[in-house]
């Protein structure tokens, strides 16, 4: 039996991309906000909404909207895979020059998208949200955000207070060049700025969680921290891994290298002498360094290997997609008639 129904519209200016992963008590309130702020902005949009998985009654209420409104597509994953894969399978779903995305908690406003919009107008690729008044709690949440945030500024070179915050804009040629993944979400302008896109940032409301439970939690924090390790590589790196471990190995191989020839010499001057017995522990050491080295210039080569393979191949998406639904719209019934 076939569980997809994919039906085509009129191509959308904005695409606004929302996962949500049991938000039953918020799927209808956000979409009626965000149905009066588009229809003000006056132009074509669709709303992408996403259901990661929830085990509650979020996906029959995006659902019910999709079958009154055929500006909704509603993308519906296997099972929760997590806030990056949501958006990833959004933003492959949108069809709009111009991508928002957002949370589907109501913490994010709608009435800033006209903002956003405003800075995509103005010829920006990457706009992004700041909560510059925030009302998390201050030792779980705003103390390690600020911390994350100023590494993570530090460490890309990207001049932005808050890389957290779902709500962004993006010119669609640019987030389909990003590869989603992980917590890599967050990490968008990041990325955004290896390619080159200009970026900026405006002030967005941090609005208090109405209804329902929060999913966000100080382990989260943690891994945040271990992805800055890993966009910091990225940024660097990410074309030519083996400068990075060829470096080290080359390093390793000359260390070991010195001191084997220093062995060597006190041999040949002193034939008598027992390395072993009186130089053990650093021709140990030497043996080691060689061996390293050449296993890190053999990750290295393995890294450039996978760059390769990256970049002349189709990669698989990180989620896998249940079904989708979106209501035919007039033109296309119409069409349709005509047709029979």
């Amino acid at each position: 039996m076939n569980r997809t129904r994919i039906y085509t519209s009129t191509m959308a200016k904005y695409s606004i991309v929302v996962p949500f992963h049991n938000e039953e008590e918020n799927v209808t309130a956000l979409y009626a906000r965000l149905k009066q702020v588009m229809e003000q902005v006056g132009d074509p949009f669709e709303l992408v909404l996403v259901d990661d998985g929830s085990n509650d009654r979020t996906y029959k209420l995006m659902e019910e909207i999709a079958a009154v409104d055929s500006r909704v597509l509603v993308v519906k994953l296997r099972r929760n895979f997590g806030q990056t894969s949501a958006l990833a399978a959004g933003f492959d779903h949108a069809s709009g020059e111009f991508i928002l995305a957002m949370d589907g908690d109501l913490q994010h406003d709608p009435n800033d998208i006209p903002s956003f919009i405003e800075k995509l107008e103005d010829g920006y690729e990457v706009v992004s949200g700041w909560r510059k008044e925030r009302i998390d709690n201050f030792i779980m949440r705003r103390v390690p955000s600020r911390c994350a945030n100023w590494l993570m500024a530090r460490l890309s070179g990207v001049d932005i207070h808050d890389f957290g915050t779902t709500f962004k804009a993006y010119r669609r040629e640019v987030i389909q060049n990003i590869p989603l993944y992980g917590e890599m979400h967050r990490f968008i302008p990041a990325l955004a700025s290896w390619y080159g896109a200009s970026i900026c940032e405006i002030p967005i409301k941090n609005l208090n969680r109405e209804r329902g439970k929060s999913h966000y939690g100080i382990g989260r924090t943690f891994r945040v921290f271990f992805d800055l390790l890993t966009i910091r590589f990225l940024l660097r790196y990410m074309g030519r891994p083996l400068h990075f471990f060829g470096g080290f190995g080359f390093l390793g191989m000359m260390a070991g290298s010195l001191i084997s020839a220093s062995l060597l010499g006190m041999k040949v001057l002193n034939p008598h002498m027992n390395v072993m017995d009186e130089h053990g522990p650093v021709f140990v050491i030497g043996a080691v360094l060689i061996v390293a080295g050449i296993q890190m210039l053999a990750i290295g080569l393995l890294g450039e290997l996978q760059v390769r393979h990256f970049y002349s191949s189709q990669h698989p998406a990180p989620y896998t997609i249940d079904r989708i639904v979106r209501l035919e719209s007039t033109e296309e019934q119409s069409m349709m008639s005509d047709g029979d």
